[in-house]
């Protein structure tokens, strides 16, 4: 296939949208650098609801969302996009069981609270899960869309990888989570904007217009079939998705800590619900943007269109919006994919700071003054986010999925049977370190094994979080004489002062 030119206006709007969102990162460096609690949590900035929201979308939503999901819709239909739905089902849940936690106890990390509640087992080892995933994350969600580029256009992969990394770095690093926030409220709008502009471009330069798209999605079954709906655990269908995905979407928004720090920007819980129930609005939103683009795209390449012999669809978005959109358009699209990819990193860097600094210097180091604080913060931004640079690079060097398959899989297995333990400490008085530690490791094996058996990853979701609910309540049983004073800790007593004891 023969590369296409990125062109000089192109590269001008990519290279200003870069300016643009280093000065915002830079324009909140004096506020974020008071302390580390307003470097984590923007406790003092007002945050309007709004933004945290489009934060929380921005930061759920890669550029391997950006251009995998209109490539499924193009390739096959819409059934994945039911798994859009489950951040609906789940609101009212984080809002009612969840959320009044996380304010109530003041964290800044979500696993303080699993010590509180079982041990410090549990808080390190989730905590250092969480920064080593997303150590691989930052270069995965660099790596795939700079190689789905190299693929179409002449551009050296390493430079441009180390332009966006490096610069995302020098923002976070500055700006804060207050920073990071308006940062990604920049790249919400940019992502949906471009969405809308592809639809534009696709359904204008398709033969007989939208017309001729509503005509395939009668015809052709490029919204939902019949065989979507058929429950199965090996086949992705419908019932699957949906189940698999509510799992999933609860780890992401109860365990995981780039999500839940957007929740301690406030002390008003209905301020929390307000940003939450944004995000799912936009995630709504998505569902006829992102689906949307593939089917259009499909039917402008079904109807007079053609792709190049061989084509790779990972590349299906930028390279349709490189031979198909005007200059300086298409360049603020790329800018769009490369922005999903930034709030990602910066969510992420921010987040494995906010472990570091408070899963691992506050609770064990002697030296835990807000001085060393932020000097730990500085430097574990930078390490990690040069660690997640020379991972991408490495990649792309050897240019192999293979690594990032294992890896991905390797850390999802611990991923939702932690999210069954916080349901768990929540919802049972019962439940003890004990239960819990055991009940997240036998339940991450039989995982393991079912899935190296041909079950699909979704329903490995399903088996993870009940499971790790289940039998850590009944490990927990096989302790008798365990007793912890857990006021204030469970949904039952959260009405009482917490009797929180945590060593130092």
């Amino acid at each position: 296939m023969v590369k296409q030119g990125f062109g000089a206006l192109n590269w001008l709007v990519l290279i200003a949208y870069l300016i643009i969102m280093l000065l915002i990162g830079l324009s909140f460096s004096k506020k974020s650098s008071k302390n580390s609690e307003e470097f984590f949590k923007a406790s003092t900035s007002n945050v309007p609801a709004w933004a945290v929201g489009f934060s929380i979308f921005a930061t759920t939503l890669s550029a391997i969302t950006y251009m995998s999901t209109p490539e499924k819709s193009f390739l096959t239909n819409w059934a994945y996009a039911f798994g859009n739905l489950a951040i609906f089902l789940i609101t009212p849940i984080l809002i009612k069981y969840y959320i009044p936690f996380f304010s109530k106890l003041k964290v800044t990390t979500a696993y303080e609270y699993l010590e509180f509640r079982f041990n410090p087992f549990l808080r390190v080892f989730s905590s250092i899960l969480f920064i080593l995933f997303h150590i691989g994350r930052i270069a995965i969600v660099i790596y795939l869309p700079t190689v789905a580029l190299q693929s179409i256009i002449n551009i050296n992969p390493y430079l441009i990888a180390s332009l966006i990394t490096i610069l995302c770095i020098i923002y976070t690093y500055h700006g804060g989570m207050e920073g990071v926030i308006w940062s990604d409220v920049i790249q919400g709008i940019l992502l949906l904007v471009g969405a809308v502009l592809i639809i534009f471009f696709a359904v204008h330069g398709t033969h007989g217009g939208f017309a001729t798209v509503a005509n395939d999605i009668a015809n052709k079954g490029k919204i939902l079939t019949k065989a979507d709906f058929v429950w199965s655990v090996t086949k992705s269908t419908v019932p699957i998705i949906l189940l698999g995905q509510i799992f999933n979407t609860l780890y992401q928004y109860t365990a995981s800590q780039d999500v839940v720090q957007r929740y301690t920007t406030s002390t008003d819980n209905k301020h929390i619900a307000k940003s939450i129930w944004t995000n799912a609005l936009l995630s709504l939103i998505t569902i006829p943007l992102f689906y949307g683009m593939g089917t259009v795209i499909y039917s402008f390449y079904t109807h007079g269109g053609s792709l190049p012999q061989g084509f790779n669809t990972s590349a299906l978005v930028p390279y349709f919006v490189l031979t198909e959109i005007p200059a300086g358009i298409a360049g603020l699209i790329i800018a769009a994919i490369f922005a999903a990819s930034q709030a990602t990193i910066a969510s992420s860097l921010n987040s494995t700071a906010a472990c570091l600094v408070t899963d691992i210097q506050k609770r064990f180091m002697k030296d835990k003054s807000d001085a060393m604080s932020m000097k730990l913060t500085r430097l574990s931004i930078l390490i990690c986010g040069f660690l997640g640079l020379l991972v991408t690079l490495v990649l792309i060097k050897l240019h192999s999925s293979d690594m990032i398959d294992t890896y991905l899989s390797l850390f999802g297995l611990f991923g939702v049977p932690i999210a069954g333990i916080f349901a768990l400490r929540i919802l049972s008085q019962r439940a003890n370190g004990f239960g819990a530690t055991v009940g997240m490791i036998v339940t991450t094996v039989i995982c393991y094994f079912i899935q190296t058996h041909g079950v699909n990853a979704l329903f490995v979701s399903v088996v993870g979080f009940l499971g790790a609910m289940i039998l850590g309540y009944i490990f927990s049983l096989l302790k008798p004489g365990h007793k912890q004073d857990i006021t204030g800790l469970t949904f039952r007593t959260i009405n009482k002062d917490a009797k929180i004891k945590v060593k130092d």
